[in-house]
């Protein structure tokens, strides 16, 4: 239960951050699902990533 609430913040402060970076300007003219699909896969990787970093920090600090 903790993972899924850290999971659910974790989002939305994701999403938020990422909200202020233009990525359309690092992909071709005309590539916006590809463009798309690397802002979707960037994101749950940074979610995934921070989740872990905070649990397993959490975890080690507290046993």
């Amino acid at each position: 239960m903790t993972k899924f609430i850290l999971y659910i913040l974790t989002t939305i402060i994701t999403v938020w951050a990422m909200d202020g970076l233009n990525i359309n300007a690092i992909f071709k003219k005309n590539q916006v699902v590809k463009a798309r699909v690397a802002y979707f896969l960037i994101l749950l990787s940074i979610i995934y990533l921070v989740t872990n970093l905070i649990y397993d920090f959490v975890y080690i600090k507290l046993f």
